[in-house]
């Protein structure tokens, strides 16, 4: 099982657009600390909505997801074949950019700068 300790914070504007769409589910889905959810059920939720392609399979999204756990968002608790278990270190919270007016999905213990325009929120 890998898992991931808190790293220095990865700055919000290096974070991929899949990976900015997967924090958007788990505020909406599973945006407490004491809940745990996997990759498999994040990928569903963002096929379902069309909000990754369709060719992409759970093996491609593995990079997204060790980049959130990279950034001190979650941590990997547990690991069977491709499935992950997470946790979130605190609860996400929804942030405006007052520059760009855009949303972001932060938690409490990372670095505030907004992904579309590096400003800080």
């Amino acid at each position: 099982m890998r898992t991931h300790s808190r790293r220095r914070p990865l700055r919000c504007t290096e974070m991929s657009e899949i990976s900015q769409k997967i924090r958007r589910v788990i505020f909406e889905k599973y945006n407490d600390s004491n809940l745990r959810f996997t990759n498999d059920e994040i990928f569903e939720v963002l096929k379902k909505n069309g909000a990754i392609d369709k060719s992409l399979t759970i093996d491609d999204m593995e990079q997204h997801f060790d980049e959130l756990c990279d950034s001190g968002m979650m941590r990997n608790i547990a690991q069977n074949f491709t499935t992950q278990w997470f946790k979130l270190f605190d609860a996400l919270e929804k942030l405006q950019c007052v520059s760009c007016q855009g949303q972001s999905y932060i938690c409490r213990s990372e670095e505030t700068k907004c992904p579309a325009c590096g400003a800080a929120i």
